[in-house]
């Protein structure tokens, strides 16, 4: 069957593909195999198999070829295998679950000439062993849990073309010796965690194609000897902490297509000498400190479609040689110190996708040539010093989806014909002078989502067109001097749900009925006009969350919803005629000015002295007789029915999982209130402070009551946790329990969890998000695919997923995980898991299974794009965030728009790829559970969202063949 000379891994693997329903074994590898030892070639690679490699592999001496990449298998390589000389491909990649070291006598297979062992969960050092494969041509270990530094004996491995080591755990520099490498093509060491220089060393590796070294910690300068690499086509250095100024001898590397230097520390000024890459595709230089002037000479790269320079430190004009570029679809300058005016030659260049020059100090008139920018979707002026009128010619880009030209000094009428402008999703022309009315020809924009106009000196009524903008979900006219009743053709733009805000106008009259209609209406403001009548109407729109209404002319009493009910006294100021009422229908005290938010800060202020002053006296009481109880309950005879809920009475059962350096008592000191970081449905999590400086997790669990399902999840934790190993799952160190309190050890993790994280409000980056999800992701697909048998974790939130300080993610909280292979996994009266998270199909069967675990994870997903909670209260109408997301999707609005707001800034690469994920997280929150992909197939899709190298991507050269490679 096998055609000994030609056949490759990559080959059967696509042949085995097409016959995929028929051809998947599993089971373990038979050791009987070991018997043919006149076996050449073994493929068994794609399929389900588990167990461990059987050593008796060792005795085929004649094997040439080792298939066993993308299957179940589990222990570790064994050592013996170092014995079959005649082995030129060894390929065990694909299995998570394979562990342990790599082991050293491999080095001694000195006619291997591929060696592929990423996505395992291999771990220790790379064998210095290695550098005696003289023959080796391709080493794959990237993705595993390989530490330590890479091995400068790998220099001495002269057939090498391809080394990838990327997304390791890899420490120390980079080996000038592997500078020796002369065939070497692809060197791929990003997302480790290298420090030191780049070596200049490396530019004496003549045949280089790619190199990679991005998303470490790297520092000192770029070496300019890399010029010295005449074939380079891809350099990505980004995401180090790189210094200095960019080395003009970089333009040497006449290949180069794709140079990354963006988020590091480079300063001076951009070298001129960049002109001469003539192949150059993309240049990507954001957040760094660079100064000076963009150089005239980007005219002369004449492949160039993407430019991207900032948030940088950049001064002076744009050159209008940069406007000759054909091909150049993406201008990206936001952030800079830019000057000068935008010259009208920026019409030549046709090709312009986006134009985002936002945030920095262009003056002069909005040139009309703008207009012959016929593929123009983006448009962003916003933040300049630009001034005139806003030229109608913007009315001829038809595909235009995005204008922003907010605050600048633009002045004169709004161009009626920008309501030609049919493609038009998001408009912002606010913090100008505009005058005169708002144009009628706006009703025009049907796809519009977002229309701010607010801040300007706008006079008139609203346009009764705005009828038609059935896909508005956030309207600000506010800050203007419009005028007239509020138009009631507000009323029937039923998809505002984000914003409606009227403030600061001179609109009068009552509020008209139609606003009845905005049931889904999240925030409105109409304070600071000269508005009467009652606000009855206002008790129709259920789905607000903040409402202003103060300095009008208001009258009658305010409604008794919910709602009103949470609102201070600052949402109706000075409006005299505005009361208190009982039944929503007459008044019963009127609203005096700050009276009533002053009496609540009065209560809260002496609801605090109260409480503090008894927590003052009550505490030491308590930890006094916590103390004597514990030391109590440690003498012997101590019974548990005298120690109430709190039993740490003696015996104690202590069953470490590994080496322990501390007690029992060691723990039990530690389970103080003060000590608790958070807490499950499984029980309380406290950080412990071992003796000898180690930090460990201690997890007390609850006690069941008994009218409760007994659902024993301390013994479901042991079970599950005590026999699995992955980089993205807690590591359980042990446990401990007496007659009635059991307790969990686990590995300490320093940086929280997500929940925590994403409410910080720290401003998380698209790298750390996408990081954390794929991480996630990984570690429940270990235990959908790789557990034997596999198992349904059933509890999957942002609060479940510990981060460490370099932002890894780890699934946690085992309490209430089942193994999909015991009798009573699909049959659970007890509802499992935390609300929010929980899968539809919950309520109408009890047939459990992987994929209702697959649809908790989309919903984190989209808390991690999104920067929401699940509940948020802030999502109208009671939704959580799945539905949130689904009508926004539903009712036009661009998808950028769920993004959090921090990140719809980067650079328009990141954002492409935030958006892909969130069709992904749609996929995974399908309400039919059929429909969901598996956790393996969500992180094949996660993998492919980093971009291909035309797309500035990191991992997909690898990544493409990684079948071929692992």
């Amino acid at each position: 069957m096998f055609n000994t000379t030609t056949t490759t891994c990559s080959t059967y693997h696509r042949m085995w593909r097409s016959w995929e329903e028929e051809f998947i074994f599993s089971g373990p590898i038979p050791s009987k195999l070991g018997g043919l030892t006149s076996l050449q070639f073994l493929f068994l690679n794609s399929n389900r198999l588990t167990g461990k490699i059987p050593q008796q592999l060792a005795n085929l001496t004649s094997l040439e070829i080792l298939c066993l990449q993308d299957n179940l298998l589990n222990g570790s390589i064994p050592s013996q295998l170092g014995s079959l000389v005649s082995l030129q491909q060894f390929r065990i990649g694909g299995n998570p679950q394979l562990t342990g070291e790599i082991p050293a006598r491999l080095g001694l297979l000195t006619n291997l000439t591929t060696f592929g062992v990423a996505a395992t969960g291999l771990s220790g050092v790379i064998p210095p062993t290695f550098g005696n494969l003289i023959n080796l041509q391709t080493l794959a270990i990237y993705d595993t849990e390989v530490f330590g530094s890479i091995p400068p004996e790998l220099g001495m491995c002269s057939e090498l073309r391809n080394l990838y080591l990327h997304m390791n755990k890899l420490t120390g520099s980079i080996p000038p010796q592997l500078g020796k490498l002369q065939k070497l093509t692809s060197l791929l060491l990003w997302g480790n965690l290298l420090t030191g220089p780049v070596p200049a060393e490396l530019s004496n590796c003549s045949s280089l194609v790619v190199l990679d070294v991005s998303a470490n910690d790297l520092s000192g300068e770029i070496p300019g000897d890399l010029g010295k690499l005449e074939v380079l086509e891809q350099l990505h250095l980004s995401d180090n902490a790189l210094t200095s100024a960019i080395p003009m001898q970089l333009s040497n590397c006449s290949s180069l297509t794709a140079l990354q230097l963006d988020k590091n520390q480079l300063s001076g000024a951009i070298p001129w000498q960049v002109g001469n890459l003539k192949y150059l595709q993309s240049f990507l230089l954001w957040g760094n400190s660079v100064s000076g002037t963009i150089p005239a000479a980007f005219g002369n790269c004449t492949e160039l479609y993407s430019l991207d320079l900032s948030r940088n430190n950049l001064t002076g004009s744009i050159p209008e040689e940069i406007f000759s570029l054909k091909k150049l679809s993406r201008l990206l300058f936001l952030g800079n110190s830019l000057t000068g005016s935008l010259p009208p030659s920026v019409a030549q260049c046709q090709s312009l996708v986006r134009l985002r020059l936002g945030e920095n100090q262009f003056s002069g008139p909005i040139p009309k040539e703008i207009g012959q920018l016929q593929n123009l979707v983006f448009l962003d002026l916003y933040m300049n010093h630009f001034s005139g009128e806003l030229p109608s010619e913007v009315a001829d880009i038809t595909v235009l989806e995005l204008l922003d030209v907010h605050n600048n000094y633009l002045t004169g009428e709004i161009p009626s014909t920008l309501g030609e402008l049919v493609n038009l999703e998001q408009l912002d022309l606010s913090k100008n002078s505009f005058t005169g009315e708002i144009p009628g020809s706006f009703g025009n924009l049907s796809y519009l989502n977002k229309l701010i106009l607010s801040n300007n000196l706008l006079t008139g009524p609203i346009p009764k067109s705005f009828s038609n903008l059935q896909k508005l979900t956030l309207l600000d006219l506010s800050s203007n001097g419009l005028s007239g009743a509020i138009s009631p053709e507000i009323g029937y733009m039923t998809s505002l749900t984000i914003s409606l805000d009227l403030s600061s106008n001179r609109f009068t009259g009552e509020l008209p009925e139609s606003l009845s209609g905005l049931t889904r209406l999240q925030s409105l403001d109409i304070s600071h006009n000269i508005l009467s009548g009652n606000i009855a109407i206002l008790s129709s729109l259920t789905s607000l969350t903040t409402l202003n209404v103060s300095y009008n002319s208001l009258s009658g009493p305010i409604p008794v919803t919910p709602f009103f009910r949470t609102l201070t006294s600052n949402s109706f100021l000075d409006n005299l005629h505005l009361c208190e009422s009982i039944d929503g229908s007459a008044c019963s005290a009127r609203i005096t000015g700050r009276s009533r938010l002053k009496s609540v800060k009065s209560i809260a202020l002496v609801a605090v002295i109260v409480i503090s002053v008894a927590i003052a006296v009550v505490a030491p009481l308590f930890f006094v007789t916590r103390k004597r109880r514990y030391e109590f309950e440690k003498s012997p005879g101590m019974s548990a029915s005298a120690v109430g809920a709190e039993d740490f009475s003696y015996p104690w059962t202590f069953i470490p999982f590994q080496k322990a350096n501390f007690t029992i008592d060691n723990i039990l000191d530690c389970l103080k209130g003060e000590n608790i970081i958070g807490k499950g449905c499984s029980g309380v999590v406290y950080r412990a402070e071992m003796p000898n400086g180690e930090l460990i997790a201690v997890k007390k669990l609850w006690k069941t009551k008994k009218d409760e399902e007994p659902i024993d999840s301390f013994a479901a934790e042991i079970q599950i946790l005590g026999h699995i190993r992955h980089r993205n799952i807690v590591k359980l160190l042990g446990y401990c329990s007496n007659k009635s309190t059991k307790l969990l050890l686990y590995n300490y993790i320093s940086n929280g969890n997500l929940q925590q994280l994403l409410q910080s409000n720290r401003n998380l980056d698209w790298e750390i998000r996408y990081k954390i999800a794929v991480g996630s992701a990984q570690g429940l697909a270990y235990l959908h695919h790789y557990c034997v048998p596999a198992i349904l974790h059933r509890d999957v939130k942002c609060n479940n997923i510990l981060l460490d300080s370099k932002f890894e993610a780890y699934l946690a909280d085992f309490g209430l995980a089942k193994l999909m292979n015991s009798p009573n996994y699909q049959a659970m009266s007890r509802l499992a898991g935390s609300y929010g998270y929980i899968a539809p199909e919950y309520g109408y069967t009890v047939n459990i299974t992987e994929k209702s675990d697959v649809y908790s994870y989309g919903v984190v997903l989209l808390e991690i794009l999104s920067g929401r909670s699940a509940i948020e209260p802030q999502i109208g109408d009671g939704l959580h965030i799945v539905e949130w997301v689904k009508k926004k999707m539903g009712s036009f609005e661009p998808a950028v728009t769920i993004l959090d707001s921090k990140l719809r800034a980067l650079p328009d690469q990141m954002v492409q790829e935030m958006l892909q994920t969130i069709g992904i997280a749609m996929f995974c929150v399908n309400s039919s559970p059929s429909e969901r992909p598996t956790m393996k197939e969500v992180v094949a899709l996660l993998m492919e969202v980093k971009s291909p190298p035309e797309e500035f991507g990191k991992t997909s050269q690898p990544l493409i063949n990684q079948l071929t490679q692992s």
